[in-house]
């Protein structure tokens, strides 16, 4: 039988060493790459609910009209309705904006307008339909 220096036997010893080192690296390598597989999702594989999830959009203060009435803002982005908004006397504009806006109460609208409570319920109401009528919904509890 052959006898080994003991220098050649301590470098069989560290490359048999290394290589089990290099071995067992490339194992978990391999692992970690199947499980991060398994985690990922295709995105041919997304439904569109998802997508909108995912998804975020840019808002611009010229993407929507302002409307003002005693410092609170509504803002409208539908051009439509706008226009409708819009089309409306200033004070029935502020009557709205305070009412859906500031979630005011028909008596502190009224004492902000000059009105009593049921001139603004009144004009409240008229201004809805009104505007519902040129939207072309007609609204309401009684929508069929």
């Amino acid at each position: 039988m052959k006898e080994y220096t003991p220098n050649y036997v301590e470098r069989c010893q560290l490359d048999h060493y290394c290589k089990l080192v290099l071995y067992h690296e490339a194992v978990d390598y391999l692992r970690e790459m199947q499980r991060y597989r398994n985690r990922q999702t295709s995105l041919e594989d997304i439904s569109p609910a998802q997508w909108d999830k995912l998804c975020t959009l840019d808002e611009y203060p010229s993407d929507s009209f302002m409307f003002s009435a005693f410092g609170y803002d509504l803002h409208i982005r539908d051009e439509l309705v706008a226009g409708a908004f819009a089309s409306l006397p200033e004070q029935e504009q502020q009557i709205l904006i305070l009412r859906f806006v500031a979630a005011m109460a028909d008596g502190e609208i009224g004492g902000l307008v000059g009105m009593s409570r049921s001139a603004v319920q009144r004009h409240r109401t008229k201004t809805l339909n009104e505007l519902r009528h040129r939207l072309g919904d007609s609204g309401g509890r009684n929508a069929k």
